[in-house]
């Protein structure tokens, strides 16, 4: 069966390479735009991101529009065969529209209206904004929608932040009466009886404040719920300002590791997924942890539509806004880029194409530096990437199967860390997250990350850490998975609240109690030098033994049918359970009590992947930083073997006959992986 999706343009039906462009800070200079073009060529760029934060040189007075200078650069690229994101330039507005217009101006929490200046620093709620951002985007619509350049829309950069202006608090208030229908119900979600904050009046509701209230968690949860879909809502503003001019142009915007938003909401919303990843690459002593870091978000942006995305922004060379600005070593641009390839997407693009020669990212990589030629190691790293991504086109559209999904949800994120407890110093969710994740990544298991309300019927394994909101539907949900045959994990501070953030009353874990066979009394915070252990059963199930040691958490458990797998080893609660399975229908549930580290996680998983049967992208022993992940049209699948460890490597193929996907020689049955290597093999899925 084949498994493949057409291309994200059938304009473009390769891989897509190419850059944030930025003409408009050159425009005093059209030398450099002549070069430009040479040098894209060269180094094999056939795509740019572009217009990002034009505003100023597309409408430089209110009414007046300047497109020439963008119809002479899409003509251009038209010419020499290089197409165009094309974007609304809402990211940033001109600053005649915040002299003109104050209320664009964001409001911080503190009640206080923002000066003029950085970006994302807008009002989505405000009348005039929706107005201006309506205007420039029908009059780029009407100009270049049906451009031969152009292959889709970037909608606005990175959105982000919230506003607590008047239109806000209106809009907020509205969402919360759709929501609760009366202020009996509103009172009764957020347990406003607590320290007296009953309403009696709608207008007495507002946004949390720094100085005022913040501590009442429904309501945070449901501001950051309002203001995710607010951001939706006007990007959808957006979205239908440009799509009438050619519904066939897909739509995108570039999304960021930005907690302030749920990005599951835009995904109805977009045509494709597309995000901006910076690793820090070279922090510690080998890559791998962080390799692995950066695939769990490949997988999450990957998952939030099931198919091919695109990574619209990375660094080909450092940063200059993290705190140390690192070359890329050898290697790494290939490494690091073609990852992205292998967790799905159909892309590799920068930020940015050519040095500012000022302000605030004037020392931020790029592919053409302040020389100005392509006589850089970096110019020559990018230019031989293009080639290997020119010779690669059959993996475009592939898929990229899972049988195994983390869920993670941002409600659940938001609402664990507003807590106030078990341990305020830093209960790291997203750290666990990623542990439990670089577990499937040590031995090549391809993993998807869902939602709570996303359908599970497709896998085999959920792992479900920290699951602190639950749903009564989710409890619902994942014990009908298990019943039917699945294998669910999960972990300590589940199945605490429901949707409000309110308490499940009769015995944790909640919704989770009946499909785990167990009852969490209490839960104990530990001091960073505090340390406990779990020692594994003698004969337990999964053929563990040894004491593997844990920390930051420890829950008091008593089992209620579950079998005890192992036992802590210290505390008074020393010889309980902190380790457990319970046998459910068909399928079994896993529940660890303890924050257990990344010995005991792979040594885990790897029992679990292999009594579920879930496959494995290679079937043989992978050095520890060594991954493998496979894309597939049903016919053949396209192996990515990737080193992340920080030294050379070899590995042995399994049995199947391999050939290496650019040359289409045949592999014998060693690979040797350099530092920061990557090897790309076909094989037959017959």
């Amino acid at each position: 069966m084949t498994i493949k999706f057409q291309p994200i343009s059938p304009k473009l039906p390769v891989m897509m390479h190419g850059a944030d462009y930025n003409p408009d800070q050159w425009l005093h200079d059209p030398q450099v735009l002549e070069e430009d073009i040479r040098l894209m060529k060269l180094a094999g760029c056939n795509v740019m991101a572009i217009g990002i934060f034009a505003w100023a040189a597309l409408e430089p007075a209110e009414g007046t529009f300047t497109f020439e200078w963008l119809d002479r650069i899409l003509h251009s690229f038209a010419e020499n065969g290089i197409y165009a994101w094309l974007s609304t330039p809402s990211g940033a507005r001109p600053a005649w529209m915040s002299e003109k217009y104050p209320e664009v101006r964001r409001v911080e929490a503190n009640r206080v209206r923002n000066l003029h200046g950085l970006r994302h620093n807008h009002c989505y709620t405000s009348p005039i904004y929706r107005e201006k951002t309506g205007i420039i985007n029908s009059k780029l619509a009407e100009r270049y929608g049906q451009h031969p350049a152009v292959v889709g829309w970037h909608i606005s950069n990175e959105f982000g932040g919230d506003c607590h202006c008047g239109y806000c608090q209106d809009a907020f208030r509205a969402w919360l009466q759709e929501k609760y229908g009366s202020l009996e119900a509103l009172n009764a979600a957020w347990w406003t009886s607590f320290w007296a904050h009953t309403y009696t009046d709608w207008q007495q509701v507002e946004s949390p404040a720094p100085h005022g209230e913040m501590m009442v968690h429904g309501h945070n949860l449901d501001w950051r719920r309002f203001v995710s879909d607010q951001t939706v809502a006007f990007c959808k503003h957006e979205i239908d300002a440009v799509r009438g001019a050619n519904p066939e142009l897909p739509v995108t915007t570039n999304m960021h590791l930005i907690e302030s938003l749920d990005y599951r909401k835009f995904a109805d919303l977009l045509d494709v997924i597309s995000w901006d990843a910076y690793p820090t690459w070279h922090e510690g002593k080998n890559d791998s942890q962080l390799g692995a870091y950066i695939a769990f978000y490949h997988d999450l942006f990957r998952s939030l539509k099931k198919k091919p995305f695109l990574l619209m922004e990375s660094t080909p060379s450092l940063t200059n806004w993290q705190s140390v600005s690192k070359l890329k070593q050898p290697g790494m641009h290939q490494l690091s880029s073609l990852q992205a390839i292998a967790h799905g997407s159909d892309s590799v693009q920068y930020f940015q194409w050519r040095k500012s020669r000022g302000s605030s990212e004037k020392f931020h990589g790029a592919v053409v530096d302040h020389c100005g030629h392509e006589h850089t190691r970096v110019f020559k790293d990018v230019a031989a990437l293009g080639q290997t991504l020119a010779n690669i086109s059959d993996v475009v559209g592939t898929s990229t199967p899972a049988e195994t999904a983390i869920l993670f949800d941002w409600d659940n994120r938001w609402a664990v860390k507003d807590a106030q407890g078990p341990r305020n110093m830093g209960i790291h969710y997203e750290q666990t997250i990623y542990a439990h994740h670089q577990a499937f990544w040590e031995q090549g298991v391809p993993v998807d990350i869902l939602g709570s309300e996303d359908d599970l019927s497709a896998y085999k394994l959920i792992v479900a850490p920290m699951l602190y909101l639950c749903r009564e539907e989710t409890g619902r949900r994942l014990e009908k998975f298990v019943e039917q045959g699945g294998t669910l994990v999960t972990t300590y501070w589940s199945g605490i609240v429901n949707e409000h953030d309110l308490c499940h009353l009769g015995g944790f874990p909640g919704p989770l109690r009946t499909t785990l066979g167990i009852w969490a009394e209490e839960i104990e915070g530990l001091y960073d030098h505090d340390r406990n252990g779990l020692t594994m059963s003698p004969d337990n199930q999964l053929g563990l033994t040894g004491t593997f040691e844990s920390h930051e958490i420890c829950e008091v458990i008593h089992t209620e049918g579950a079998e005890v797998l192992g036992i802590y080893t210290d505390s008074f609660y020393a010889g309980q359970p902190a380790l457990t399975v319970n046998s459910f229908g068909k399928g079994k549930a896993y529940y660890m009590a303890t924050r257990l580290k990344a010995d005991f996680l792979q040594s885990f998983y790897a029992k679990v992947v292999e009594q579920t049967g879930v496959a494995r992208s290679l079937n043989t022993h992978l050095p520890q930083g060594v991954t493998v992940q496979v894309r597939t049209d049903g016919e053949t699948d396209y192996v990515f073997v990737m080193n992340f460890s920080g030294q050379s490597e070899q590995i042995t193929l399994d049995d199947r006959n391999y050939t290496y996907l650019e040359s289409n020689e045949a592999v014998d049955g060693v690979i040797d992986l350099p530092v920061n290597g990557i090897v790309l093999l076909k094989r037959s899925t017959r």
